[in-house]
């Protein structure tokens, strides 16, 4: 079976080196190649394909927003995993928006590293953040690979997808999501679909608990939310 071709971009050779050490000795993963900024990160990835990234947020060059955008689009676009010091929801929100399949803070053990490498390499959504008032180590949140007819499931969410996860969260009905927006309720209805079978989610609560995960809630919205 192929291994799992994973690109390190970070700005620290230290844990790059580190980081290589851990992947090579994975049976069905391997480093094929590192990046110092993002500029070099997508550079990289469209000389040497691979099948995912590891990406650090705050490296120099571009906004780790951009690099990751142009990452997904690139014609054999990798997944995109960030690895990141910054436990915090408000960062999370923008890499899933931008395109990232995952999310892991550094802090987190290597056993979940490796979990979510091969999580978003087959398809799924994996996220490490701690909890408000929880402390250690993270709550994951998957989203396995489905099979679906669904063109676009099994990619990262698109700024519309966020946007549709948002505003349902928020409460709103299909025909209210459509209103806002400007388009058919058939069209949130697909949406809707999709954010399902991406992310594994069966209910509004489902999606409700996500977006606030993701920090696509104010916590004032949150609170309304959940009275």
């Amino acid at each position: 079976m192929p291994r799992i071709r994973v690109l390190i971009a970070d700005d620290h050779a230290v844990l790059r080196a580190g980081l290589r050490v851990l992947i090579d000795a994975q049976g069905d993963m391997e480093v094929v190649a590192e990046a110092a900024d993002g500029s070099e990160a997508v550079a990289r990835a469209r000389d040497v394909p691979a099948d995912v990234v590891l990406l650090d947020l705050a490296m120099p060059g571009p906004p780790g927003a951009t690099t990751i955008e142009r990452l997904v689009r690139l014609e054999q676009s990798p997944r995109v995993l960030v690895l990141t010091m910054h436990d915090d929801p408000a960062y999370l929100g923008t890499a899933l928006q931008a395109g990232a399949s995952g999310y892991v803070v550094k802090k987190a053990a290597d056993v979940e590293l490796l979990t979510a490498i091969r999580t978003v390499h087959r398809g799924g959504t994996f996220v490490n953040l701690t909890r408000p008032g929880e402390t250690g180590r993270g709550r994951a949140i998957t989203g396995p690979k489905r099979t679906s007819s669904h063109e676009g499931t099994n990619r990262p969410l698109s700024p519309r997808e966020a946007e549709v996860l948002q505003l349902l969260a928020q409460g709103h009905t299909n025909q209210e999501v459509a209103n806002l927006l400007m388009v058919s309720v058939k069209t949130i209805e697909t949406h809707r679909q999709r954010l399902k079978d991406k992310l594994g989610l069966k209910s509004r609560a489902d999606l409700f608990r996500f977006a606030v995960e993701c920090g696509l809630l104010a916590s004032d919205e949150q609170e309304s939310r959940q009275a």
